[in-house]
């Protein structure tokens, strides 16, 4: 299945749910069986039935009351979320990470995850502008993974882990680069350094992955461009932690509660020609090759387009056909009153 999130017309922070067809070129409300993505996720076992007969009579033509599905209108999938943690599961981006930043090494990096509780309460749609307080922050934008989840058990193993995963979301984890070394130093984590994150407009059921969802991993290219220019397509299936692995860690030692999401961390790849899926990677390979880095950071104007591609595909996929989560396309502007 396929689900977007349209705004409510009472205001409802949570939106309104909508099916989209496979093709995303149609969609159909769907609030009547649930009336927004997070009480579908919260009551799946008792929702999913009916929802589904709804999707294929949506892609059969057998739903009368539909519309075109325009992804400039829609909401975050999930507007808001009960928690949100994100992980740094791409080994490569990790320890260059430490490189750009000067920090030491994280200890059993390779073998114990590495996450973060973010804030959750206010994610962007993917055609929203994003306004950020001071070009000095260094604006930066981060492509990644991640799932949806129903109510995890505390200490479930990662052998049961993935049958928790109910949607699967494409991300833009926006970061301001000069604010993250000091909280990063802290022992506290992030905060002032991550600023809301962005989704996709689709959420998706893994079944609509078929065999590129493998192994607790989204085996898709990436396609990320900044200003119009192509900036990388670094493949999610070179994760080296499984969202099986990190949702087992997240649930070590308590529940995790339904609309529950885990992001991947940046996909990166070791292969140099695929590129980057955030410009502090970029940075500091320059600094590796060149001795400095050479790319600067965004600008408010700026704009940055992100999209999961079928195999073989360039921007719009494999045939001309639409990535499965949508589009992320996105400006960077000055919040109010802050001066730019």
């Amino acid at each position: 299945m396929k689900f977007a999130t349209l705004a409510h017309p009472d205001g409802h922070l949570d939106g309104r749910l909508a099916l989209v067809s496979r093709d995303q070129q149609t969609a159909t409300d769907a609030s009547d069986i649930a009336p927004s993505l997070l009480h579908a996720l919260q009551h799946w076992a008792d929702l999913a039935p009916a929802l589904q007969q709804r999707y294929d009579a949506l892609n059969a033509g057998r739903v009368s009351d539909v519309f075109n599905f325009a992804q400039a209108t829609v909401l975050a999938p999930l507007p808001r979320s009960p928690q949100w943690c994100d992980a740094s599961a791409f080994l490569n981006h990790g320890r260059l990470m430490e490189r750009a930043f000067n920090t030491p090494p994280i200890p059993d990096f390779d073998t114990i995850p590495v996450m973060y509780q973010g804030a959750s309460d206010d994610f962007l749609g993917p055609k929203a502008d994003v306004p950020l307080p001071s070009e000095a922050d260094g604006i930066d934008f981060e492509g990644e993974f991640g799932v949806a989840l129903d109510e995890v058990p505390m200490a479930t193993p990662p052998e049961q882990a993935l049958d928790h995963v109910r949607l699967l979301v494409q991300i833009n984890d926006w970061s301001l680069r000069a604010l993250g070394p000091r909280e990063m130093r802290s022992g506290f984590g992030f905060l002032q350094a991550k600023p809301s994150s962005s989704f996709a407009p689709v959420a998706i059921t893994p079944d609509e992955l078929g065999e590129h969802w493998r192994e607790g991993r989204v085996h898709l290219p990436l396609q990320v461009q900044w200003n119009g220019q192509w900036f990388g397509h670094a493949n999610g299936g070179e994760m080296n932690f499984g969202f099986h692995q990190l949702i087992a860690h997240a649930a070590r030692t308590r529940r995790l509660s339904a609309g529950t999401i885990i992001g991947s961390g940046t996909v990166s790849n070791s292969a140099r020609e695929v590129g980057s899926s955030c410009i502090a990677e970029r940075r500091v390979i320059e600094m590796l090759d060149h001795g400095a880095a050479r790319t600067g950071f965004m600008r408010f104007g700026d704009s940055v387009r992100m999209e999961a591609c079928w195999p073989g595909g360039g921007a719009g996929g494999q045939a001309g056909q639409a990535g499965p989560f949508g589009v992320i396309e996105q400006r960077v502007v000055a919040a109010p009153n802050t001066g730019g």
